[in-house]
């Protein structure tokens, strides 16, 4: 692959990265939110002991876990973008 190819492929990596990486620290947050309100509906539903209680923290607690599927697969990525983004330094590198 041509030295101009390799960089530009590079910068694309790069910005894809920063923003994979703005998304992880969003999907971080909403995740931490998440996860306090459906500790929360667990409480209230051992509390109430209500069939609305229960449906509440069972949606609550299904919301969490979407978001923490979500930012798996946000870590994978990240760690596959960082993999190319390292071979294509090794590329440019190498073709000096």
């Amino acid at each position: 692959m041509g030295k101009k190819l390799l960089q530009s492929r590079l910068v694309d990596t790069s910005q894809q990265l920063k923003r994979l990486q703005v998304d992880l620290q969003i999907t971080e947050e909403q995740l931490a939110s998440l996860t306090d309100e459906a500790e929360d509906a667990r409480i209230r539903s051992l509390v109430s002991e209500t069939p609305i209680a229960d449906k509440e923290y069972r949606e609550a607690r299904k919301h969490a876990e979407s978001m923490q599927r979500h930012l798996t697969d946000l870590k994978t990525e990240i760690a596959k973008i960082e993999d190319l983004q390292n071979q294509l330094l090794d590329q440019i590198s190498a073709s000096k």
